[in-house]
This record gives structure tokens, C-alpha cells and sequence, in this order.
């Protein structure tokens, strides 16, 4: 379990401090439960890839939190629902899946929750699938039981449904809400869980089931959500130039994670080290309240503190050396990104523009024209100019060529 300095004696008034709470069900009593009894509380996660991502992490920061507190975290695999996928905030139906590759990607996530979270017998956190319930259903047994405690009209008023319309929803869809809402009352049943909690996108889905639990059980338990991680700009963060920033090192290396976030917006400083490490509250204030240049050592701290709960101190050291090196001389370093290309493939020379695009340097051509047009592409430390530019074999050195995009993004291509 990670430890650090505890600023309240409720969780209730960490969270909100901390910039997590967003709206919760009976806010009063709620706070006045969690400062008094030790709750078991759960966080759904679909398996849909097979990794967790940056944006998991807000997730992963209040079990932790919570569970330091000395409440109980029930992570619940979505190993069910996944086989149908939630229509919030999509216009098009989520991708089917095969059962195997779900399972695969539950199986992922389970072990990285044991990084951060404390799975031991006794007293520990709880992981649980909810395919264990859901793909056994009897179809009229479950309509008689939970369908008769939702109403059409009401789940057609809901954003998550509304939007959809136009577009066509289809009734393997719409049934989404009722198997979240069955989870929570599994959950209550099995291990009493009170609380569902979740990012604000899933509210809709979070008063399903307290609703069903508290009709059927006839008992108190209690919904809350927290902001979503978002940047200064409204954008929902976890995106880099190669797509997702994952918290597996095979699929987004500890640099590559140490350097998105030491690029964050300046305005973003503040509210990502208050949510995303256990520095103190006073502490991430100070840092996100520098100005101009020294802004730099609040983001250098935070790309590092949130390495080291992702990967681990020694990485973190590595990723935080290598970026010093590269900034300081523009050496290169083994843990600097890279990208190993079979040497054929500049026989006849690749097209610079190619080339950034296929590294996911550049979204498009054009943008690599225009980033070369602006000099914002060097060479092994040489600017290009020349947007027709042709790399080949010459241009490797020892069968390296280090691209450097902007002033902060470095990349190596090696040649076999």
C-alpha cells in the first residue's frame, strides 16, 4: 500500500481538496459514513484494451486513497459488460470484441491494479469480474427481477441515450445501464459494498444501480463521481502523439510518460500534481503557482513523481537523467524513444514526411511539411529545411538517426 502524510481525517474532505469530488448522492451523510465505519466501495473498469491508460489513473488514485483511510476497494473487471460496451458519450456503436480477447484484457488489468492497490487476505482490496454473473443471465429471470424497476421513458431522457437517437441505438445497447445497475447489487449482496464510485461521464449509469439497490435491498448506499482529467483546454487528457498513453512500459515506455508529462500545459501543473501523486496539498500548490521558466521544476516533479508510482523509482531516475541529457547536450540515451526499422526499407530512400507520420511524430503529411517549413525538425541536431528531404541509409550513423521534433520531443530510429 502506498503510504503517505495523511491531511484529513475524513476521505470525504481529501477528495474534495484534492480536486477529485465532482457530485455525490446524499453528500451529507455520506461524508459523516465514510468519517465513521470502514465501507467497501467499487470502481468498474470495461476491459477494452489491454492496458490501463493515464486517464485510469484518476481511478486508481482514490482506491489507493480511500484504501489508505481504510475503506475497501472492490475493482470490478468489466469482463461482462465489455461484451456489450457503454454508448456514453459515443455517436457509434463500440467495437464487438471476442470472449477471448476480453478475457485477456481483464487479465492485464488485474495485474496492474496489484501495483498500486493491496490485494492481501486480510483486510485487503477485492477484484472481482463481472462476468461471473452476467454471462450466465436468464434472459426473462433477469427482465422479472431488474427490468421492471426501469423505466423507458426516463433511460430515453438520459444524455448517454438522447444523443444516440439520431444515429440508432440498438437494444443490445440499451440494455447497457441495467447490467451496471445488476453490478452494484451483486456487489451489495456479496460483499456489502455501499458506494459506487466513477467519472463523471458515468453518473447516469451510477444512479442506476444505487436506485435498484435501494428499491430491492430497502437499504442506504451511495454514488459519487470525480472530475475526469482534463487539461486547461477542456481536452480530456491521456493522448500523445502515438495515441493513448498507457501504463504498461511495452506499450508507452517510463520516458515517454515521464516526457508527456513534464509537457503539460503550465496551467495544468497545479490541478495534475494534486490529483495524480501524494505530495502534500501545500506542496503542489507551491509548484503550480511558479511563474515563467521555473514552472519547469513544477512539471519536472510531476513527470517524475508520476513515473515512480507508474514504474517505479529506479525508472523514474532513468527517465528523469535522460531528459536532463538530452536537453542539457542532445546526447542520446538507451532509454530515449525509439523505433527499430528493417534497413530495406531505405534502399530507395523513405520521404522525411513518411517517415515522421509512420513514427506518429506527425498525425499527417502535411503537418510534417508544415513542422519542417516552421524549422521544428532536426537531424542528429541539424535543422531540415527541405520538406522533399529523402532519408537513406547515409543518414544513419551506426545505423541511428536521432529526430528531434519541437524543443521537447526526441526519437530514435535504428536500422537492422
Amino acid at each position: 500500500m502506498i503510504n503517505y502524510k495523511i491531511e484529513h481525517e475524513n476521505v470525504f474532505d481529501e477528495l474534495v481538496e484534492r480536486g477529485y469530488f465532482e457530485q455525490a448522492t446524499y453528500e451529507d451523510e455520506l461524508k459523516e459514513l465514510l468519517g465513521k465505519e470502514k465501507i467497501p466501495f467499487y470502481i468498474g473498469f470495461d476491459a477494452t484494451a489491454d492496458s490501463l491508460t493515464i486517464g485510469h489513473f484518476i481511478q486508481i488514485m482514490v482506491m489507493m486513497r480511500m484504501q489508505r483511510h481504510g475503506h475497501i476497494p472492490i475493482a470490478l473487471l468489466g469482463g461482462g459488460t465489455t461484451m456489450i460496451g457503454d454508448p456514453s458519450g459515443r455517436n457509434d456503436m463500440r467495437l464487438l470484441m471476442t470472449k477471448e480477447i476480453i478475457d485477456n484484457n481483464a487479465d492485464r488489468f488485474a495485474q496492474q491494479f496489484a501495483r498500486f492497490i493491496d490485494f492481501g487476505v486480510d483486510g485487503g482490496a477485492i477484484i472481482d469480474n463481472n462476468a461471473n454473473w452476467l454471462l450466465d443471465l436468464n434472459f426473462l429471470d433477469f427482465m422479472r427481477e431488474i427490468g421492471v424497476h426501469f423505466s423507458v421513458n426516463q433511460m430515453l431522457s438520459l444524455d448517454a441515450y438522447k444523443n444516440r437517437m439520431d444515429q440508432g441505438l440498438t437494444f443490445f445497447e440499451f440494455s447497457y445501464i441495467l447490467m451496471q445497475s445488476y453490478d452494484f447489487l451483486k456487489l451489495y449482496r456479496k460483499y456489502g459494498c455501499k458506494l459506487q464510485m466513477g467519472g463523471s461521464d458515468q453518473w447516469s449509469n451510477i444512479l442506476g444501480g444505487y436506485d435498484l439497490v435501494r428499491k430491492i435491498e430497502n437499504d442506504k448506499v451511495y454514488a459519487m463521481t470525480f472530475k475526469l482529467l482534463t487539461t486547461a483546454d477542456g481536452v480530456k487528457m491521456g493522448k500523445s502523439q502515438k495515441g493513448a498513453v498507457w501504463l504498461d512500459e511495452e506499450k508507452t515506455s517510463p520516458y515517454e510518460l515521464f516526457q508527456y508529462m513534464r509537457n503539460v500545459d503550465d496551467r495544468d501543473v497545479e490541478k495534475f500534481l494534486l490529483m495524480l501523486t501524494f505530495l502534500p496539498t501545500e506542496e503542489c500548490k507551491r509548484l503550480g503557482a511558479l511563474k515563467d521558466e521555473k514552472i519547469n521544476e513544477g512539471k519536472e516533479v510531476l513527470a517524475y513523481e508520476i513515473t515512480k508510482l507508474v514504474h517505479g523509482e529506479e525508472k523514474a531516475k532513468q527517465a528523469l537523467e535522460t531528459s536532463k541529457n538530452l536537453f542539457a547536450s542532445g546526447a542520446t540515451d538507451e532509454n530515449m524513444p525509439s523505433t527499430e526499422m528493417d534497413a530495406s526499407a531505405f534502399d530507395e530512400g523513405m520521404g522525411l514526411l513518411a517517415l515522421l507520420t509512420e513514427l506518429g511524430l506527425t498525425k499527417s503529411n502535411g503537418e510534417a511539411r508544415r513542422l519542417i517549413q516552421q524549422n521544428g525538425i532536426r537531424l542528429d541536431g541539424e535543422v531540415v529545411a527541405d520538406p522533399s528531404k529523402v532519408i537513406t541509409k547515409e543518414d544513419f550513423k551506426e545505423g541511428e538517426l536521432v529526430i528531434k521534433k519541437g524543443k521537447k520531443v526526441y526519437h530514435r530510429v535504428v536500422i537492422k
